[in-house]
């Protein structure tokens, strides 16, 4: 069974899909510190409805958007445990050694762990309705003033978008090798710690083999095309912004200021 894609572009048609890619980077870091300035339900309540309604927006299903949580599920798992074990706070539970539970290590926790959800699915947002092309040329346009102190933006901007793209790539090149050493009989699922981290050390290798072998194909690739520096490379006109352009800017700059506010 396919997998779902994870920081994949997928055509379509929608809001989100029509908006310039400039507008919508820039709204991913106004979103983003929006995310990370809540600090009470009413905060979270504002950043899940603004999600919800980009999720709508996006005409993408659900599951798509939320992907890439479950793959990361473990990772969550262990930034939860590391702040409810470690975060100094009050109403301490339970203390035992140098682990301290307290309600505010598990609030703490709680807090991190959503934040990062939440900024994931907007990552997956902007990248699924948003051409690989598309975030270069945004890119480069975003940074250009750092030409000013002898930033190569173009080079930049183009290393990023490779990065990029090969998110999708090595997510699927990892699920192949992940099943092919389960039908070795690595134990990925299994309810002890240390067999489960047993099984993904033979997975670390050849992950870090496959990337560096797409990183050489890519290379060969772009030199069999001609491409030297991205100076030389001709650009397409960009187009003015659009009135939907501004009015999603507006919106998601309203929305971080109610946020900052709220807190006080």
């Amino acid at each position: 069974m396919r997998t779902l894609p994870t920081g994949q572009y997928l055509q379509g048609n929608s809001f989100l899909h029509k908006l310039d890619a400039r507008v919508k980077i820039l709204c991913l870091f106004i979103l983003s510190a929006a995310v990370i300035g809540a600090s009470s339900i009413v905060g979270y309540a504002l950043a899940l409805g603004t999600i919800s309604a980009l999720i709508l927006l996006s005409r993408l299903p659900i599951s798509y958007a939320f992907a890439s949580v479950r793959r990361i599920s473990l990772f969550l798992l262990v930034i939860l445990l590391m702040n409810a074990l470690f975060f100094a706070g009050e109403n301490i539970m339970a203390s035992w050694w140098i682990f301290h539970i307290s309600r505010g290590g598990i609030k703490q926790g709680f807090s991190v762990v959503i934040n990062v959800i939440l900024i994931l699915i907007l990552g997956n947002l902007l990248t699924m309705t948003t051409s690989p092309t598309q975030v270069t040329t945004a890119l480069e346009s975003l940074i250009k003033p750092l030409k000013l102190i002898g930033v190569p933006t173009e080079e930049v901007a183009m290393i990023i978008s490779v990065a990029i793209q090969f998110i999708p790539t090595l997510m699927e090149e990892t699920e192949s090798i992940k099943k092919a050493q389960i039908a070795r009989g690595a134990r990925f699922e299994s309810k002890r710690l240390a067999e489960r981290a047993a099984s993904f050390i033979p997975l670390v290798v050849p992950i870090f083999i496959a990337a560096f072998r797409r990183a050489d194909e890519l290379s060969l690739a772009m030199e069999a095309r001609g491409y030297r520096n991205a100076k030389n490379r001709t650009k397409r006109k960009k187009e003015p912004l659009a009135l939907d352009d501004y009015t999603a800017l507006t919106v998601c700059a309203l929305i971080c200021l109610l946020q900052f506010m709220s807190l006080r």
